[in-house]
């Protein structure tokens, strides 16, 4: 998202390609206000997880949030107007305030207390690692596969944030 919104934005919104045009630099500085719609919306929804989390359990409540995220990213593929993306990143916000705490919450409640230290240790090297593996290879599947339409990668993360809400559902549905 880092990466790709930027071009992805320019491009289908501002129509500007040509990163010295002020056309390029408006689209540029719009995904800045963007990305500051997801951080705050991702601030508050954290405020709300807890009492969602109590009334309809930490997993759903994961659930509902990589849901969101997936169906933000892939608004991405066909909004073509600027103020409307602010839903877009409204969502995905709703999607990083859950996967900055809930997949915490489920585990921590799941582990005994003596080793809940080094069990969180070794979960966060299952959060990094995909991270890198993406950084190491995105640039590449981009370059072959859609190296004139960046948007595809919305697509793969909305994608891949759909799997993962499906895969949350074999999580015990207490958790």
């Amino acid at each position: 998202m880092w990466i790709y919104t930027t071009p992805i934005v320019t491009e289908r919104v501002f129509h500007a390609r040509n990163a010295t045009s002020s056309a390029f630099n408006e689209g540029a500085n719009w995904v800045g206000v963007l990305f500051a719609v997801y951080s705050g919306v991702a601030t508050l929804w954290a405020f709300a997880l807890p009492p969602l989390a109590r009334a309809i359990g930490r997993r759903n409540t994961h659930v509902l949030g990589l849901v969101c995220g997936a169906a933000g990213f892939a608004s991405l593929l066909v909004i073509r107007d600027a103020w409307w993306l602010m839903g877009s990143m409204v969502l995905v916000g709703i999607a990083w305030a859950s996967i900055l705490t809930m997949p915490y919450a489920i585990l921590s409640a799941a582990l005994p207390a003596e080793k809940l230290g080094i069990y969180m240790g070794l979960f966060n090297i299952f959060i990094v690692l995909p991270q890198l593996i993406v950084s190491s290879v995105m640039g590449a599947v981009v370059s072959h596969f859609f190296p004139q339409d960046v948007v595809w990668t919305m697509a793969i993360a909305a994608g891949v944030m759909g799997l993962a809400a499906l895969a949350m559902l074999r999580v015990a549905k207490d958790a």
